[in-house]
């Protein structure tokens, strides 16, 4: 895997060599602005999104869904959304629209991922240390992304970055999302309801039964065979 990482690393450098200076430049201020924005916005508080809602009436849904997306395509958290969908929209709102733009917000990221890497890392991926794990993504990468999905402590941008440079395809890849996602955010959800009606300490528990169920998917994928050769 060393020898991966230095391959990647010596590959990466004499291809910026390469670029002309104004894409240096072009990629050098994307890469401040996303470290900047990753650093210093923060998701807004549920207090003024209720304000947003009383000034936008009507088209607030759509404003929230839409900064949902925009948002999660950094490395922030999704969790304040989350519960700001289920306080603000109820559970059954709450739960389409914070799952429908989870959703979406993986697919942009994968796309945008691959996009701009997806050429270029996809012979590297055929290297001895990464092969089998590429192979297991591509025939089974919707189990291993819906298993992590599961599991709370996986950031959601991260594992979206990841999977952009694996050959997992598109569409097993955005369901996967959305059902691995399903359990976790409806949790979410109803907490967030719940803090806005009645409290639900059980909750608690459901979180905890879902990590376990994601580890046990893990497992699992881990001990089927790969096939070789597709």
């Amino acid at each position: 895997m060393i020898a991966f990482l230095r391959l990647i690393a010596r590959d990466a450098l004499a291809a910026i060599r390469g670029w002309s200076w104004a894409k240096r430049g072009v990629v050098l201020g994307a890469s401040i602005a996303f470290i900047a924005i990753t650093a210093w916005v923060e998701v807004p508080a549920v207090s003024t999104l209720r304000d947003w809602a009383e000034q936008w009436g009507a088209g607030f849904p759509l404003l929230f869904w839409t900064l949902y997306v925009g948002i999660t395509q950094f490395p922030v958290p999704r969790t304040m959304l989350t519960l700001a969908s289920g306080i603000l929209f109820g559970p059954w709102w709450g739960l389409a629209i914070a799952l429908s733009a989870t959703a979406v917000s993986a697919l942009i990221s994968l796309l945008i991922v691959r996009g701009l890497l997806g050429e270029w890392i996809k012979p590297r991926l055929r290297h001895p240390a990464v092969a089998k794990m590429s192979a297991r993504l591509e025939q089974r990468g919707w189990l291993a992304v819906g298993s992590l999905r599961l599991i709370a402590g996986i950031p959601f941008s991260l594992l979206n970055y990841v999977a952009a440079l694996s050959p997992v395809p598109v569409l097993p890849f955005v369901a996967a999302t959305a059902v691995g996602s399903a359990p976790g955010t409806a949790a979410i959800v109803l907490l967030g309801d719940s803090l806005a009606t009645r409290p639900n300490p059980a909750l608690v528990v459901v979180m905890v039964l879902l990590a376990g169920v994601g580890v046990a998917g893990v497992v699992m994928d881990r001990r089927l065979p790969v096939k070789a050769g597709e």
